[in-house]
């Protein structure tokens, strides 16, 4: 199986350097030759790209065998015409739900090499949505989110009908609480203004 891999991976490599050649011949070799015969490094394979939906047995297990499945576990997306072909339905489940001790080809992301990523991938990754199971029941948090919304709201309440508030005393000005200022008679001298008790 490697060594037909390897061959043509070969025959591959040779058919782009023909090209390549065939291209620039001729010609000085220039940047827009040496794209044009070159193929993006990145992206998806043709083996994984979804393929047409499987309508026999034999397509369903040769999907599976693609996909690194077993037949009892795969089950291909409807074909409603959407555009899944024979991709796998993954369970709906967030990498943060996955075991975080074990030794992850890619840790980060909490998958294995060959593994089927999720069609909607990268709404699963570990800093979007979390389908962990929550630590406490939904009745508990329930009751207890009314129990203090209910609590506070008495609270309110109870303020409204007894307002409580710091004792202030009035304000205090110099100059005998500012007389001249606010208008007094400068002929009459104020009386005392007495800010403190013995």
């Amino acid at each position: 199986m490697r060594a037909a891999e390897c061959q043509r991976g070969k025959m591959a490599a040779l058919r782009a350097g023909l090209l390549t050649r065939a291209l620039t011949k001729g010609k000085t070799p220039g940047i827009p030759n040496i794209i044009l015969g070159t193929r993006a490094a990145s992206g998806p394979s043709k083996d994984t790209l979804p393929g047409a939906y499987p309508r026999s047995p034999e397509e369903m297990a040769a999907s599976a065998k693609k996909y690194n499945m077993t037949l009892e576990d795969y089950k291909p997306y409807s074909n409603d015409g959407m555009g899944y072909g024979d991709y796998p339905m993954l369970p709906e489940r967030s990498q943060q739900e996955r075991d975080p001790w074990y030794q992850w080809d890619h840790p980060d992301l909490r998958r294995n090499w060959g593994e089927p990523m999720h069609w909607d991938f990268d709404m699963y990754i570990r800093n979007r949505v979390d389908t962990s199971p929550s630590p406490v029941e939904w009745r508990t948090m329930r009751n207890q989110l009314l129990g203090f919304v209910g609590f506070m709201l008495l609270m309110f309440g109870l303020g409204e009908m007894f307002p409580c508030y710091q004792p202030v005393a009035p304000k205090q000005y110099p100059y005998s609480d500012l007389y001249l200022e606010r208008g007094g008679d400068p002929a009459k001298e104020p009386e005392p203004v007495k800010n403190y008790e013995i």
